[in-house]
């Protein structure tokens, strides 16, 4: 038996230096919306169906410097097709398409430098 929670999920939220220029990304991205402005430091996404989690854009003062510590994993119907879309929108591949025990993946960036994987939905 599991215990308890210390919490549950609520958002996910990403450090940027323009959350405005960064929202259209991830709206496209995901299939959600603008939900609105919290304090004038974070830019909030949703969907009204709460198929994903929230998102929130939280302005920072510094630009990405290093690599992500947490990054997100989508699946997607086709890896190619997914990195033409993502190109599409602004995004970029930082890698080929790795693989490991059947899983394959592969880590993409946002327009402002947030990684994220993007795998084939089946793959274990």
């Amino acid at each position: 038996m599991a215990a308890e929670p210390v919490g549950t999920f609520r958002w996910l939220v990403i450090d940027t230096v323009d959350p405005a220029a960064l929202a259209p990304f991830w709206c496209d991205l995901l299939g959600v919306t603008v939900w609105g402005w919290f304090d004038d430091n974070f830019l909030c996404l949703t969907d009204n169906e709460h198929t994903v989690p929230s998102i929130a854009f939280q302005r920072v003062p510094e630009p990405k410097s290093v690599k992500n510590r947490l990054h997100v994993d989508l699946s997607v119907a086709d890896i190619d097709e997914a990195v033409a879309r993502i190109e599409a929108l602004g995004g970029s591949a930082l890698s080929e398409v790795r693989e490991s025990e059947g899983y394959r993946w592969r880590v993409m960036a946002d327009p402002h430098g947030n990684e994220f994987c993007i795998a084939p939905r089946g793959d274990s």
